[in-house]
């Protein structure tokens, strides 16, 4: 493969020859071989493809199949959509905040549809809610399920059940082709699950996607104990324990830090769900109390106070943060965080300042699925409101690039470059990167290249070299 006259970060113009999995040549031109595919990038910027350090594929891939039930929509245009569902089973939402209808409840949803099973997931990802149809096909009443209940009956509400409702609905595993396809379309050619409740059975299906290329980006897997007796192979990594802390309700001291030790001795980082400072406080007490570790994630650090900064940045803790929450969520945390905390809302400059290792990731399907919004927010940092919350947490757009462009196991790190002896893990905009930078929310994606094989392609962007002989 032959990519020719792509621009690198630096403004340099180049070709870049791709052989064996590898960048093989750099140079200011460089002859096309009879058997290269060639890439004409007239000028785009060539990038290392894009890692996203915290995404959740099933339940991405479920979402493309369920009704949209978020923020803007109001209660009648919820009403609509969900009417409007096809099929005649089980109509499943997803994304829903109390922003769109209220706290809604069984009764809410059978008035909107009465003759379907009906359950919608909290864009929290904690919390579903169903109508009574589905609680009938579900069980019924509250008594002895975690179902919440009010007055003796449920009330459609379920709090961290996905176990449960797992092991009731016993779901086949959603086809992570779609899901595959519309990543490596924005340029990402690997990723981190950061699913809690992942075990030895769903890094098998993680790694059968790879083997069979339903799956077409690496993947390095969080999860629970089970994650450490796996064996990383076929693009597929086990990387870390995720801890998912809820706010007041945390396991005990002992038991948090024997998962660190386990997972230390077992070669894994540490992962730990945190999105209130009560959460950030336990965990961070605790990894003060174990030692250092480079081995210590933070995910999401929504609140973080000025005076944890230096704190983590001496336990050696990287954070993996959503900037994109800021635009998607912003106007909803103007209302419900206090005043004071607008500006400790998933922060980035003063991170980088303390010497805190910044990684960023989408949480998709709980955020858009897409990084350069992500990267744009990072940079403007400005509500769907038009409100800027944090203007001095903004970063560059380069620093909100390489929030997605270093290693899989290292966030925060170095942030990988093209060059000769490289892994060929590429991204090409159609756009140079002196445009790109000012609205990287817009930027077209030419090519994406996992291991030297085009995983994402633009087809008016290549032609083999026997076919511009010919021209």
């Amino acid at each position: 493969m032959l990519i020719r006259a792509a621009t690198l970060l630096n403004g340099q113009r180049v070709d870049v020859r791709v052989g064996g999995g590898m960048v093989a040549e750099i140079a200011a031109s460089l002859q096309a071989h009879d058997e290269d595919m060639v890439i004409e990038a007239e000028g785009g910027a060539l990038l290392p493809g894009l890692h996203d350090h915290h995404i959740h594929l099933f339940a991405l891939a479920s979402s493309f199949r369920s009704v949209f039930c978020g923020t803007p929509l109001g209660a009648a245009g919820l009403v609509e959509r969900l009417r409007a569902a096809p099929g005649d089973g089980w109509v499943r939402g997803v994304a829903y905040h109390e922003t769109v209808a209220g706290d809604i409840d069984a009764s809410w949803l059978d008035r909107a549809v009465p003759d379907r099973p009906v359950r919608i997931q909290h864009r929290s990802g904690r919390l579903w809610i169903f109508n009574s149809a589905a609680l009938a096909l579900l069980g019924g009443g509250a008594a002895g399920t975690p179902l919440e209940c009010a007055a003796g009956r449920a009330t459609g509400r379920l709090y961290d059940g996905d176990q449960w409702l797992r092991e009731r609905l016993k779901p086949e595993a959603p086809s992570l082709a779609w899901a595959s396809a519309r990543l490596a379309a924005r340029g990402v050619t690997s990723v981190s699950d950061a699913t809690a409740a992942n075990d030895a059975g769903a890094f098998q299906l993680l790694r059968r996607a790879r083997q069979t290329g339903e799956l077409r980006q690496h993947v390095a897997v969080m999860g629970g104990e089970e994650i450490a007796a796996c064996e990383s192979v076929d693009g597929c990594a086990a990387l870390a324990r995720k801890i998912h802390l809820h706010d007041g309700d945390y396991p005990e001291p002992e038991a948090f830090m024997a998962m660190l030790h386990h997972a230390t001795a077992h070669g894994l980082q540490v992962a730990v769900h945190c999105v209130t400072e009560a959460d950030l406080a336990y965990a961070l007490s605790l990894m003060e109390e174990v030692g250092p570790s480079r081995g210590y994630r933070i995910e999401h650090a929504s609140v973080v106070p000025p005076d944890m900064l230096s704190r983590m940045a001496a336990a050696g803790v990287t954070v993996v943060t959503q900037p994109h929450f800021i635009a998607e969520r912003g106007d909803a945390y103007r209302a419900d965080v206090p005043v004071p905390e607008h500006d400790w809302l998933y922060r980035g400059a003063a991170f980088l300042a303390h010497g805190v290792k910044l990684g960023g990731g989408t949480d998709a399907p709980f955020g858009s699925f897409d990084p350069w919004p992500a990267m744009q927010a990072a940079v403007e940092r400005r509500t769907r409101g038009g409100v800027v919350l944090g203007q001095a947490e903004r970063l560059t757009p380069e620093q909100a690039l390489e929030l997605f462009t270093t290693h899989w196991s290292a966030p925060g790190g170095r942030a990988r470059r093209v060059r000769a002896g490289a892994a060929a893990d590429l991204c090409l905009l159609r756009q140079p990167w002196a445009l790109a930078r000012v609205a990287l929310d817009r930027v077209e994606v030419m090519a994406a290249v996992q291991d030297g094989v085009i995983i994402h392609r633009d087809v008016s962007a290549l032609r083999s070299k026997r076919n511009e002989m010919a021209q």
